[in-house]
């Protein structure tokens, strides 16, 4: 697996020397020369010197072939702006970004980005998740990563729309907790039908989220 990471400071740092472990390959993106050379002595990865926000820099990191790409910079406009031109310009099959303020998670997702974070111990996981995770929203982690808290939104041709939540079949270690409706939130019980455009909260323990998107994405 080839990872792109924008920004050397410490969490692009522990996120590559993972990756570096997991036998991936790794190019990491930093525009302060002080940090190159520091990264450079200390992981065995291609350090680009160069403005992550920048087609040059991501093309001369070979963004496009990228399976993954993260942006994780000290800059929440920074780690929009690189990851958008990831994902437009470059086609990058996964693209995560970190959000450093949480009330900036809304305006990542909104412009764009296919997967925004607030909590920093999840992106390890991120990166390997086998399932298109575009559709979903990783809101929080429980039990240091054990557990996740995510939503999705029920698309316009939804095959569940209309179904009572006592006939859906959730995977084991799953539950829904939450349905936001507009302006509206409830809290469900198993007679709540859910409906086409419904924001769906669940917490999901281990790999049940992967099978709830799948059931929560099928459409008719």
């Amino acid at each position: 697996m080839k990872i792109i990471i924008v920004g050397g400071g410490k969490l692009g740092h522990q996120i590559a020397g993972n990756m570096l472990d997991r036998k991936y390959t790794v190019k990491l993106i930093e525009k302060d020369k002080a940090k190159c050379m520091r990264l450079a002595n200390e992981l065995d990865a291609e350090v680009i010197c160069g403005d992550g926000t920048e087609i040059e820099a991501l093309d001369a990191a070979g963004t496009r072939n990228a399976d993954c790409f993260i942006a994780v910079t000290g800059s929440d406009q920074d780690n929009l702006v690189a990851s958008q031109l990831a994902r437009i310009e470059f086609k990058a099959k996964k693209v995560i970004a970190r959000a450093n303020d949480p009330r900036n998670l809304e305006a990542l997702r909104t412009l764009g980005t296919s997967i925004v974070v607030s909590s920093t111990e999840i992106i390890t996981s991120l990166i390997e998740q086998e399932v298109n995770v575009s559709g979903m929203h990783l809101l929080a982690t429980l039990n240091k990563g054990k557990a996740s808290i995510c939503s999705i939104t029920l698309s316009d041709n939804t095959s569940l729309n209309g179904t009572a939540l006592k006939d859906i079949i959730l995977p084991e270690g799953s539950l829904i907790v939450s349905i936001v409706r507009g302006e509206d939130t409830m809290i469900p019980n198993g007679l709540t039908k859910i409906r086409a455009g419904d924001e769906i909260v669940a917490v999901c323990m281990g790999d049940s989220q992967k099978e709830l998107m799948k059931i929560l994405g099928a459409t008719a």
